[in-house]
C-alpha cells in the first residue's frame, strides 16, 4: 500500500510491479502517477487518520510505503501493532516528518553537526528566534516538502512575507516555524543511504545538486568531493539512519563547506528527486529498484557507479486541467538521454511536470553534461491543451 502516488512513487511501482507485487496507491486525487502503473487506487487524505486507517482495513496491506509527508503518520503506529510493516519504520517516518524532531534527534542525541537553529510557534517568537540566529537566515514550515513554505531572510523587512509564506506553505496542522541559520556551503549533496533487513548499510555515489527556494532543479552523480567529506557523511547517515531503524533508501542531505567541512541538513525516509539522476543508469540499479529490493528483504550483492549522469526538471508555466507538452522532438532527437513526463493531470505555476536524464562515460566532462541536460530541459513546454 503507497502512501503518495506522485512521479517518485511511479517509479517505485514500476520496480515493484517487476518484482511480481501487487500495489494499492493513494492519493488526495484520482489519477496521480503512480495510479496510473499501480493494480488498484483509492483516493483520500491522508492527513484524515480514520480515513487512512479505513483504508488500512479494506486493504489489509502487508507493507506500507509513506511516500509523502502530509501523512496522519502517528496512524502508523497502530497499523505496525497490526502486523504490518512500515517502510522504513513508523518511527522514522514520524520523526522525519517534522523537521524538529529530526533535528533534535541529529543534533542533540546523536551529536550530529547542523547549522543553528530555533524554533517559533508565532510571530514573536519568530522576531526573538531571527534576533539570536541573525541575518541571514532560512525560515521554513517544520512539515512542508519541496521547498514549500521557505524563505532565506536577509532583513527585518522580510520577516512578515516569511511568516506568511512559511504558514502557507505547511503541510498538515502544524504551523511551528523552524529558523535556521544560513550555511554560506560551497555545495550540496544528497547522499542515498540504503538500509537492509539482513545486509550491511550501502552508501551511492553522492549526488550533487541545485535547489531554488528549497526546491529541487537539477542533480548530477557522481558529485566528486574529497575522501575525507564522504567518509564524514556516511558515518553520519549511518549514524541517524540506524536510530530511526528499519529498511529503506534514505536521502540524506548535507551541505559541504571547504572552510566548515560536511553539515546535516535533511533526511526523507524514501526515494529522493534528486536521486531521479539513476534513472540516466548511473547506477547498476536505481534508487527505486534498490528501495524495493530493501523493503522487500531481497538481497542487494552491491552499488556500483557504472557512468554520469545528470537530471533537470521541466516546470509548468501554466495553470491547466489539459498539460500539453512541445518540444519533446529535440529531446528525443539527443543521444543519451531520456524524457519522463509524470502524467500529472493537472499542472500548476512552478509545478514539476517532468524530467530530463541525460549520461555519459565516467571520464567525460561533468559541467558540458549538466549543461546539456538543462538546455534540454528548457526546451520542454508545458501548455494548455484547451487553447
Amino acid at each position: 500500500m503507497l502512501l503518495g502516488s506522485g512521479e517518485l512513487g511511479k517509479e517505485f511501482v514500476i520496480a515493484c510491479k517487476r518484482k511480481g507485487q501487487y500495489v494499492v496507491a493513494c492519493d488526495k486525487y484520482a489519477g496521480a502517477p503512480a495510479m496510473q502503473v499501480a493494480d488498484e487506487c483509492r483516493v483520500f487524505s491522508m492527513l484524515d487518520g480514520d480515513a487512512l486507517m479505513n483504508a488500512v482495513r479494506e486493504v489489509q496491506p502487508d507493507i506500507i510505503v509513506p511516500e509523502i509527508e502530509a501523512i496522519r503518520t502517528e496512524r502508523l503506529y497502530d497499523c505496525e501493532k497490526m502486523g504490518i510493516q512500515v517502510v522504513p519504520s513508523a518511527r522514522a517516518v514520524n520523526y522525519t516528518m517534522n523537521r524538529k524532531a529530526i533535528r533534535e534527534l541529529a543534533h542533540t542525541e546523536l551529536g550530529l553537526k547542523t547549522a543553528n537553529y530555533r524554533y517559533a510557534n508565532n510571530y514573536e517568537e519568530l522576531q526573538a528566534a531571527v534576533e539570536v540566529i541573525g541575518y541571514p537566515c532560512i525560515i521554513k514550515p517544520l512539515m512542508s516538502s519541496s521547498g514549500h513554505g521557505q524563505s532565506k531572510v536577509d532583513s527585518p523587512a522580510e520577516l512578515p512575507a516569511a511568516w506568511e509564506c512559511a504558514c502557507g506553505g505547511a503541510r498538515g496542522d502544524l504551523k511551528e516555524v523552524i529558523v535556521e541559520q544560513f550555511i554560506p556551503f560551497d555545495y550540496e549533496i544528497t547522499l542515498l543511504t540504503v538500509t537492509q533487513k539482513n545486509g550491511p548499510t550501502l552508501f551511492c555515489q553522492p549526488v550533487g545538486h541545485v535547489q531554488i527556494g528549497g526546491d529541487y532543479r537539477e542533480s548530477y552523480q557522481p558529485r566528486r568531493m574529497k575522501p575525507e567529506h564522504l567518509k564524514a557523511a556516511q558515518e553520519m547517515a549511518a549514524k541517524v539512519t540506524g536510530a530511526l531503524t528499519g529498511s529503506g533508501i534514505w536521502g540524506v542531505e548535507f551541505f559541504v563547506s571547504e572552510k566548515e567541512g560536511v553539515i546535516f541538513s535533511e533526511l526523507s525516509p524514501r526515494p529522493h528527486d534528486t536521486g531521479m539522476v539513476t534513472l540516466a543508469g548511473t547506477q547498476n540499479l536505481s534508487e527505486f529498484e534498490l528501495h524495493c529490493r530493501a523493503v522487500l528483504g531481497l538481497p542487494i550483492p552491491g552499488i556500483t557507479q557504472e557512468r554520469q549522469g545528470a537530471s533537470a526538471v521541466i516546470l509548468s508555466p501554466v495553470e491547466t486541467h489539459d498539460p500539453q507538452y512541445e518540444g519533446m522532438e529535440d529531446v528525443c532527437a539527443s543521444e543519451r538521454t531520456y524524457l519522463r513526463i509524470f502524467g500529472k493531470p493537472d499542472a500548476h505555476v512552478g509545478r514539476r511536470m517532468g524530467v530530463v536524464v541525460c549520461w555519459d562515460t565516467l571520464d567525460a566532462p561533468q559541467d558540458a553534461l549538466r549543461d546539456k541536460c538543462k538546455a534540454l530541459a528548457a526546451k520542454v513546454t508545458v501548455v494548455d491543451g484547451k487553447k
